[in-house]
């Protein structure tokens, strides 16, 4: 699929040339899609080009022929950046997505100029499997909504649409085997493989953390003890789901981010 991006969602200024500023790229994390970034891309447009892809196996890219983990989203990335004639990005990664902007960083570090990761996968082996193995397979909207809960905050509000619309998504062929598949890929029995840390700060690319205490997807003591050049925001009551929970703080974060690199 070298002569082909992955489908995204381009939001605010257009380029003037070839040149021009390096657009934000959002990665979205497991079972999530370019439209989740929505509220976050709307607040970040306009100051720069902001890019919400759909990762392989999600969204849009339902069918993409190679199907995986935080790997798999990488190299799909890269050749979309190629495709897209972008040679440098400030990557903004969630979850899964946050372990796919650090692979991308680990194997083209002069392609990202920053990278801000929201409760990124790989930052320690702990990781609420259970949780993501029922919520592959889920079907029905009442369970999901059940486990939809568990990745947000006590204080969030689940719109009854999303529930909907995740429970109409899965009804099509094929979305929840491709879900099941791919978080296969993500787990190592009840744990997950965790990111060379001290590789990617080595790198000197900007990073940036943002956790929530209430993560019980990832718990927030991976924030701990990362490399001190890793820039942490620790957000109290926040669950899983830091672009959705405080859209406003996350964009304020990305755009100090970028601003200063």
């Amino acid at each position: 699929m070298a002569d082909i991006a992955l489908p995204f969602l381009d939001t605010g200024p257009a380029p003037r040339d070839a040149t021009d500023d390096a657009p934000i790229v959002l990665l979205h994390g497991f079972a999530g899609d370019a439209r989740g970034f929505s509220g976050l891309s709307d607040r970040l447009a306009p100051r720069r080009r902001t890019i919400a892809f759909d990762l392989p196996g999600h969204g849009r890219a339902l069918d993409w022929p190679r199907i995986g983990g935080a790997g798999a989203a990488a190299r799909a990335v890269a050749g979309s950046l190629d495709v897209m004639e972008i040679p440098r990005a400030h990557v903004v990664g969630h979850s899964m997505g946050g372990a796919a902007a650090c692979l991308l960083a680990l194997k083209a570090p002069e392609r990202v100029a920053s990278m801000t990761l929201l409760a990124p996968g790989g930052f320690g082996t702990e990781i609420n499997h259970a949780l993501l193995r029922h919520f592959a397979s889920a079907r029905e909207a009442s369970v999901i909504h059940l486990l939809f809960e568990q990745f947000f905050g006590p204080d969030f509000v689940l719109p009854p649409l999303v529930v909907r619309q995740a429970a109409e998504w899965r009804a099509r062929p094929g979305v929840v085997e491709t879900l099941v598949e791919i978080v296969k890929s993500l787990l190592d029995g009840p744990r997950q493989q965790v990111l060379p840390l001290e590789d990617i700060a080595a790198l000197g690319i900007p990073v940036r953390l943002v956790w929530g205490t209430s993560d019980k997807v990832l718990p927030v003591t991976q924030a701990r003890d990362v490399p001190g050049v890793f820039g942490v925001h620790v957000f109290d009551r926040m669950g899983h789901m830091p672009h959705l929970e405080r859209t406003e703080a996350v964009a304020r974060i990305i755009g100090e981010q970028v601003s200063s690199t």
